[in-house]
Parts: structure tokens; C-alpha cells; sequence
């Protein structure tokens, strides 16, 4: 199979990945604060089951990155999809049991699909030509859009069939979440033949430049080795992920409680969060063009700029006007969009091929980390001051980005 072949068929299977375990996050997503709180009585313990799966996505970032690292991406994918299906059951086991720290554990596991489909779009970039590359990881961002507007409303239906087989309601959206994750599972297992990242080491044997690697020898080295390539441009694209989805995480935890104090319905406030999901992924393709035609650093300083203008807006509207939220969040979603697709093609073209796998996990494992640090740091200054000391915080946040990136993108070649 030809390397151009190879990649149609690792974009199509990875597409099919990638909705099905967005769905499966999302419907899990969906109901976990609600059954921790029910569980426990506690909204402490329901605001943990709310972070936990984003916990679990983050720790199981370098050992699924290792375990690419020798053998490849399919069964670093199989892993992660494979754990998510571990903690649904589990979860589903911990509703029936009524215990809620055994429901966290199973959330962590649970974390394990989220973290796979994030892994997803940088196995889209393995076959791709540099010039493609940005487009070719925009494409599997973008196949998150259906299952992350789909999963959500999953969860009231299986409900239903759950009560029916004498399980707690919220049972049923972890079954969901199991069955998509085995077939997200199942796809990767059986469609990455040849994997994409076996494939493209294959072009690079004993000296041999692979070209869809930068023309760099391939010999894996250990994960945790990635650290000492986090400088320069390398070091640029991961604080701009890292910065796009803490500040993403923050400003869209804090937005359903600004419109609840301000008199809001749960229709309101669904539609709000609907709108911000889809401008996430549904433009990824177009950041992935911008960035493949005008370079990643100057995508990655409009993600800021997106960012900087969202925090903007959400600090000065009042928590009545859920029109002037509503654009917050889109714009939101359109600045994480374009942080995340540029900044991780950025990433992956700025060191070296043996080291790519290990660098990309870890950009996971700390993108997940900013992102509970950036739900907890803005619970923290909503509580202590308000929504609007939210808004000025992230934007100021992200105003050196906007200037590192302005700068790198002006200075001459």
C-alpha cells in the first residue's frame, strides 16, 4: 500500500474513531456530576466526578505515548478505548452498589476514551506530508463534532431503557459510553492496517530519512526523555494548547452557573454549551487550512487573539444576557479550535521524529492538567470575586501568547 493510499485509509478509520468515542464521552460526561452527587449527597463529590475522567485522560497520556512509542499507534488506541470500557462497566457497577468512591475510580478508567481520541489527531499526522499536516489532525478534531453533539442527548433515552431493566437511570449513558467505546475499539484494532506510525518509521530504516517525519532516523528512546525538547518553538505550541484549553475549560465551567444566577432555564443554558461544543470542532478544518497555508505560529497567536476577545465579552455581559454568553462561548470555541490545531502541528513538527510519540503524550498529560487547573482555579475566582474577575483573568492570560506569537510571526526568516 502506498503511503498516499495508507493515509486516506488512516483518516477514514480514524474519523470513524473519533465520533463514536466522542460519543461516548459525551454521554458519559453528561451525567457524571449528577450520579456522584446522588450517590454521595455531596456537590464536592459531584464537582470530583465532573474532573475525574479529565484526571484519568491525563495520567494515562505517557504510558499510552510508550506503548506508541514501541509499538505503534493501533495499540496505544485499543488501550485507551479499551480502559474506557473498563470504567464503564465499572461505573455502571458503581451505581448499582450506591458507592461513590468506587464511581470515581471507574470516571478515571472512564478518562481512558477522552484521552484516546485526543491521541487520535496526532496518529493523523504519521503519513501526512508536512504541508498537509495541520488539515490532515484538523480532519479528526473535526469528526468529534457529531458524537459530542450526539452523546448528550443519548443519555436521557438510555436512561429510560435502563429504568426498564431495573438499573439507576443514569446507568444508561455508561452503557452507551461502553458499547461506542468497544466499537471505537474494535475500528482502531481491525482499520489501522498497517499502522500509520509503523508504516512511516518503515520509510526511515538504519540511516534512511522517512519524508513524512522531516527526514529525521527513527529510534525510540524512553517517554519521559520528551521533557528536554519542550524549548523554542516546541515549547511555544505546547503553552499555546495548554493556555487555549485551560482557559476553554474555565470560562465554560463557570458560564452555566453566570446564567444560572442570572434566572436562566437548563434550555438556556444547554443551547449556550451546545453552540460553544460546536464551534470547537465543527471550523477545525478551516484552522487546519489556515495553518497549513500561512503558517502554524500565526494560527496559533488568532486562537490567543480568540481567546483574549471571549474573555472579553463573557466578563462584561451580565448573567442575564444569555445572547451576549452565547457569543462569548462561540468565540471560545473557535479560539481553542485554532490553539489546539495549530499549536499541536506546530508541536509535531518541531522536534524530532524518534521523539514525537513521547512529546505528544506529554503535551496530553499537561493539556489535561491545565485544563482541572483551569476548572478549579476559576470555581476559585468566581467564588472569592465574580465571573467578571473570571473574564479579565483569562484575558489577560493569553495576552502573552498573542504577543510571543505576533512577534515570532513578524521576525524575519
Amino acid at each position: 500500500m502506498t503511503p498516499v493510499a495508507a493515509q486516506r485509509r488512516v483518516l477514514g478509520v480514524l474519523t470513524a474513531t473519533q465520533v463514536l468515542g466522542a460519543g461516548g464521552v459525551a454521554a458519559g460526561v453528561a451525567v457524571s456530576a449528577l450520579a456522584g452527587a446522588a450517590l454521595s449527597g455531596s456537590a464536592a463529590v459531584g464537582g470530583m466526578a465532573a474532573t475525574a475522567s479529565t484526571i484519568g485522560s491525563a495520567l494515562l497520556a505517557v504510558p499510552a505515548a510508550s506503548l506508541a512509542q514501541r509499538r505503534g499507534r493501533r495499540p496505544a488506541l485499543v488501550l485507551g478505548y479499551g480502559t474506557g470500557v473498563l470504567g464503564s462497566v465499572l461505573a455502571v457497577l458503581a451505581l448499582v452498589l450506591g458507592s461513590w468512591p468506587l464511581l470515581l475510580g471507574a470516571l478515571v478508567l472512564f478518562g481512558g476514551g477522552a484521552m484516546a481520541g485526543l491521541a487520535a489527531r496526532y496518529a493523523a499526522t504519521d503519513l501526512a506530508l508536512p504541508a498537509r499536516r495541520a488539515r490532515a489532525l484538523s480532519v479528526v478534531v473535526w469528526a468529534s463534532t457529531a458524537g459530542v453533539l450526539v452523546g448528550p442527548n443519548l443519555a436521557g433515552p438510555a436512561g429510560q431503557v435502563a429504568g426498564e431493566l431495573g438499573l439507576p437511570a443514569a446507568a444508561g449513558a455508561y452503557l452507551v459510553a461502553a458499547l461506542v467505546f468497544l466499537a471505537a475499539a474494535l475500528c482502531a484494532g481491525l482499520g489501522l492496517r498497517p499502522d500509520p506510525l509503523v508504516l512511516a518509521r518503515s520509510f526511515a530504516p538504519a540511516g534512511v530519512s522517512c519524508p513524512a517525519h522531516g527526514g529525521a532516523p527513527v529510534v525510540p528512546p524512553g517517554a519521559w526523555s520528551a521533557w528536554r525538547h519542550l524549548r523554542g518553538q516546541a515549547g511555544l505550541a505546547l503553552a499555546g494548547i495548554v493556555l487555549c484549553h485551560a482557559a476553554m475549560v474555565g470560562l465554560m465551567a463557570m458560564t452555566p452557573v453566570h446564567l444560572d444566577h442570572g434566572g436562566h432555564s437548563l434550555a438556556v443554558v444547554g443551547v449556550v454549551i451546545s453552540l460553544h461544543a460546536a464551534a470547537m470542532y465543527v471550523a477545525s478544518p478551516v484552522f487546519g487550512w489556515l495553518a497549513d497555508r500561512h503558517g502554524r505560529v500565526p494560527v496559533l497567536g488568532l486562537g490567543a487573539a480568540l481567546v483574549v476577545a471571549a474573555a472579553g465579552i463573557a466578563g462584561t455581559a451580565a448573567g442575564q444576557d444569555a445572547p451576549q454568553l452565547a457569543l462569548a462561548l462561540t468565540v471560545l470555541g473557535f479560539g481553542w479550535s485554532a490553539g489546539v490545531v495549530a499549536g499541536s502541528a506546530l508541536l509535531t513538527e518541531s522536534v524530532p521524529a524518534a521523539e514525537r510519540p513521547a512529546v505528544q503524550g506529554l503535551s496530553d498529560l499537561l493539556m489535561n492538567a491545565g485544563g482541572a487547573c483551569g476548572g478549579v482555579l476559576a470555581g476559585v475566582l468566581v467564588t472569592a470575586g465574580s465571573y467578571a474577575a473570571l473574564g479579565l483573568v483569562v484575558g489577560f492570560a493569553a495576552l502573552p501568547l498573542l504577543v510571543v506569537c505576533a512577534l515570532t510571526a513578524l521576525r524575519p526568516a
